[in-house]
């Protein structure tokens, strides 16, 4: 099974490779003529065409993915594919409107000719005849009628779906049928008759699931013993199947956010990329996307909240979509924004803190910036030289210094913002102690005493290591003083800058030594950062495994928020134990704003893990 699959993506990797996405600033390749002239290009200089694949699965999927891709690119040596997971639609968007479009993408085919009407993709037709690639004898006609516009196709089918139907015997048989639906006549009887309603109009039971876009969270809470349901026409009410004492936290997470099912059902995945159809509940409703360009919020007539009408002043917000922080700068500094939050890294040194009369804002994010080990790999595998490494860390220095003062020295895994009980987490964790001191020159000579215990005096017999980055931010900066801050033990360490197309699913699959990382949380509870570590998590970069640490993440998950806190508290004394990473900095927001603009509050809104935090 393996080896079809494999063989199957190394076919459609073949043709995905015609298969050029962008928009218009993109510079991907935008034409048949380009492909082949960079193909021949490389034929001629004897270097691999690169081509980058953008997928849109995660976990044991995503892995099957890059199998497939491994395979592909041992297979030959004139093309080298570049994967990389991305789930999130509006990232993809983004990108295929501005200029870090991939090569190739794999979506579904409603996404497809959303994007086809939208000028973000090309159409392949041309280029499968230009290849003598005989489409009708490949794929059946549904498949390529799926992914057809205006007469010209614009997706290869993938897979397709064979949708299977169960059904309960003893509600057919309640509601007096003895056979399954043989027409969807049939199918739309019965459906209705199994529908049960509440005495306030609520369903209750739902007759045919209308997957996927009518019922799919319903599909999801229901096959995991839950159930939700409107008492009062609206209120939405959720019943988990097992305690969860942050689940109130955990609501607050965008990704939970209800969406209006009749919007979904009418527009399919446009309801969130088209203006129009883009559900908005707060003071203000987008009216306006230029892709690449500004989008446009404007007073929402239809709003009834907690605000004061009154209070929103301003008819209209635009925001600007720039190409980089450069760009923002400009924008700031003539006037054309009041707000950026892309501000240059070599400008911060210039910038006058709002505290100081300025106009440069820093506030505190849930967030850690660590470094990741291999702890599978030797020498990793010793907690002694995990500690070691860490001990030599100026935490002070990198934070003040090399990211210039916009970061904060840390001294556990689960940083400031996030409560427990009893308040901050942090200031709870330890006894009330920090687990890394603050007295650098004592850490590193514990470091090297350590080091010495695992068998490598002042770093005799330490292998040469490589720690793995991309070139963003403060990065390389980084990797470049842990370079001369691990000399100190007498470590050998070279420094491997990654394209950010390729460093992802690099340090998914654990190719590497040592790897920056960072996770900024999703809601405001420890278990977001520490279940990172659990062992089948898959966002274990390090591929750190301890039983005893699995079992307290399991412990912590009950309803009694005293029992939860302690069993995560006592989950970080075993990280911190560990040293299962290597914790450096935890994140801050900054932003540039304007004098002129009065009455807000601005809390930066950062995806984890997949985008870079602030400065990188």
């Amino acid at each position: 099974m393996k080896k079809q699959l494999a063989a199957f993506m190394a076919a459609t990797m073949m043709m995905g490779t015609l298969a050029a996405c962008g928009g218009s600033t993109s510079t991907a390749a935008s034409t048949t003529d380009t492909a082949t002239t960079a193909s021949s290009a490389a034929e001629s200089t004897g270097e691999k065409t690169k081509i980058t694949f953008w997928y849109s699965h995660s976990g044991d999927e995503a892995a099957a993915f890059e199998q497939a891709i491994a395979s592909y690119n041992a297979s030959q040596d004139k093309v080298e594919v570049e994967g990389l997971s991305v789930t999130d639609k509006q990232k993809i968007i983004v990108a295929l409107s501005g200029s870090e479009a991939p090569d190739v993408i794999e979506v579904s085919n409603q996404d497809i000719i959303n994007y086809a009407n939208n000028g973000l993709i090309e159409p392949l037709s041309a280029k499968a005849e230009a290849d003598s690639y005989d489409l009708a004898s490949t794929f059946s006609a549904q498949a390529l009628t799926a992914n057809t516009l205006d007469d010209e196709l614009y997706g290869m089918p993938l897979a397709a779906m064979i949708i299977e139907m169960f059904y309960n015997k003893d509600i057919l048989a309640e509601i007096g049928y003895d056979a399954p639906p043989a027409t969807m006549e049939e199918l739309y009887e019965m459906a209705v008759k199994a529908t049960e309603l509440d005495e306030n109009g609520n369903i209750t039971r739902l007759g045919y699931p209308l997957f996927p876009l009518a019922s799919a969270r319903q599909e999801g809470i229901y096959a995991f013993g839950g159930r939700w349901w409107a008492e009062d026409g609206k209120t939405l009410t959720v019943q988990l199947s097992y305690p969860c004492s942050y689940f109130d936290k955990l609501a607050s997470f965008v990704a939970t956010s209800p969406v209006q099912q009749a919007t979904v059902e009418a527009n399919g995945d446009s309801w969130c990329t088209e203006p129009d159809t883009y559900v908005c509940n707060g003071p203000y409703m987008i009216t306006e996307w230029t892709p690449s360009e500004r989008i446009v919020l404007s007073k929402n007539p239809y709003y009834v909240g907690g605000w004061d009408s009154s209070k929103i002043v301003s008819d209209t917000i635009t925001l600007l979509l720039l190409e980089d922080s450069s760009a923002s700068y400009a924008a700031y500094n003539s006037g054309e924004a009041q707000l950026v939050k892309d501000v240059p890294t070599d400008e911060i040194p210039s910038l006058t803190r709002v505290e100081d009369g300025g106009d440069f804002y820093l506030d505190e994010i849930m967030g850690t910036y660590y470094i990741s080990l291999n702890d599978q790999e030797e020498p990793f595998t010793d907690v002694r030289v995990r500690k070691a490494l860490s001990l030599a860390i100026d935490r002070d220095y990198v934070a003040n210094t090399i990211m210039q003062g916009i970061y904060t020295p840390a001294t556990a895994l689960v940083g400031p913002g996030i409560v427990d009980e009893n308040g901050y987490f942090m200031d709870n964790a330890n006894g009330g102690e920090p687990y890394i001191s603050d007295d650098y020159e004592a850490n590193l000579e514990e470091a090297k005493s350590l080091l010495a215990e695992a068998g490598y005096p002042d770093g005799e017999g330490f292998p040469t290591i490589t720690y793995s980055a991309n070139d963003s931010g403060y990065h390389i900066p980084v990797a470049e003083y842990l370079q001369q801050a691990w000399g100190e033990l007498g470590i050998t360490m070279n420094i491997d800058k990654v394209e950010w197309s390729s460093f992802i699913p690099m340090r998914r699959a654990g190719d590497y030594d040592i790897s920056r990382n960072g996770w900024s949380m999703d809601y405001n509870d420890p278990s977001n950062m520490l279940e990172l570590f659990t062992t089948n998590n898959g966002n274990n970069d390090g591929k750190y495994a301890n039983p005893e640490f699995d079992q307290v993440i399991e412990d912590s998950r009950v309803a009694d928020k005293t029992t939860h806190f302690e069993k995560l508290h006592e989950a970080e004394d075993i990280l911190m134990n560990d040293a299962a990473c290597i914790p450096v900095a935890y994140y801050n927001d900054f932003w540039l704003q304007s004098p002129s603009l009065k009455g807000t509050l601005y809390r930066g809104v950062i995806s984890s893990y997949e985008w870079p935090p602030p400065g990188g």
